[in-house]
């Protein structure tokens, strides 16, 4: 009679354990893929503004990078963003001009977003690459998360300029 009242509690913690693991790989996923849609939309902020500041201030290159970063395909967006970053830091930034400011704020949030995407996207990979996670297909209805692998977009702001703030 107690061993069946004890198979029965292994088989019901077997259960519960399953049941939790196979909700947190679910959480992972939706986790990582909500902040695959934030970062995108940083991304598009950021290139927004610095083809606005691009165009006032004549800057063909800057406002090139921009619009190709802005009209990217999923496959091209990694080059696209980092020959953005390349663009914005190769031009001097003014932060007391609100299109700098703009660009500036911008990159921040995006290096945070991509901070977030990036430990979100690690954690899912890591719970979707646990055997039993892998044994009992765990996370077949989502892909397997990617990480968007581009140049820290954090723009330097001269040190004069910081001082003065």
């Amino acid at each position: 009679m107690w061993w069946v009242v004890g198979a029965t509690v292994v088989v019901a913690l077997v259960a519960v354990y399953l049941i939790w693991t196979a909700g947190r790989v679910e959480r992972l996923q939706d986790r990582a893929q909500l902040a695959a849609r934030a970062l995108d939309a940083h991304l598009l902020r950021r290139a927004a503004a610095a083809a606005v500041l691009a165009e006032r201030r004549d800057g063909v290159e800057l406002y090139a990078a921009a619009r190709i970063a802005l009209d990217a395909q999923p496959d091209e967006r990694e080059a696209a963003e980092n020959d953005l970053t390349r663009q914005l830091r190769s031009i001097q930034l003014d932060p007391t001009d609100a299109d700098c400011e703009a660009v500036i704020a911008a990159s921040r949030r995006l290096a945070l977003a991509r901070q977030v995407h990036t430990d979100l996207v690690r954690d899912a990979r890591s719970a979707r690459g646990r055997p039993l996670v892998r044994l009992l297909r765990m996370g077949r209805r989502h892909t397997w998360p990617r990480y968007f692998d581009i140049d820290d977009p954090t723009l330097a702001i001269p040190a004069a300029d910081v001082s003065s703030r």
